[in-house]
């Protein structure tokens, strides 16, 4: 580009310019402000669906009338029988364990709720959950433990649960195999 062309764009820009005004300086964004950091909407949705399940009534899942106290297993349809099998040896390792001893059923559903999205965002396998053996509910049996037995099996995200080895709080607990997340391909 030669100098003269350069000296006709100028010229060009400065006619096409002249109508222009200037913007007040107070007035000018700044543009050296970082960008605002990422709304995480499936978070606030999760977190939204926490606070949906804990206005729900204590007694809105039922528990079985016949809740005796015995073991408790679940195996989610399509998974082999090996799996429960496994989980029940305590052969898979508990990351995190929740105690609900002495909570009130709305409580304890809530902190379930909060327990198992805390697991999932941390990509936990397999946790334990202590929900005692009923034995201050004088003759009504476990609570806690039917409910929870009952909350479990409506988690999509909960592949299996039994009750623990004697040493891990026997029919008092579970452990709980909880899916895998896929990490994603960028």
């Amino acid at each position: 580009m030669t100098e003269q062309d350069h000296d006709a764009d100028l010229e060009l820009f400065r006619a096409a310019m002249r109508s222009v005004q200037p913007l007040d300086v107070e007035e000018h964004p700044d543009i050296d402000n970082p960008r605002p950091a990422p709304v995480p909407l499936q978070r606030l949705s999760d977190e939204r669906a926490v606070l949906r399940e804990l206005l729900l009534p204590a007694d809105a899942v039922s528990v079985p009338d016949n809740e005796t106290g015995e073991e408790l297993a679940f195996l989610r349809p399509g998974l082999q029988r090996r799996v429960l099998r496994r989980l029940r040896r305590g052969h898979y390792s508990v990351a995190a364990e929740l105690d609900l001893h002495g909570m009130t059923v709305a409580i304890a559903h809530g902190a379930l709720t909060r327990f198992l999205i805390h697991c999932r965002r941390r990509d936990y396998r397999c946790v334990r959950i202590v929900h005692g053996k009923g034995q201050r509910s004088s003759n009504r049996g476990p609570i806690l433990k039917g409910k929870v037995d009952r909350w479990l099996r409506q988690r999509a995200e909960v592949l299996a649960f039994c009750s623990a080895r004697p040493i891990d709080g026997g029919t008092g607990a579970i452990y709980v195999l909880l899916q895998h997340i896929r990490p994603s391909i960028d």
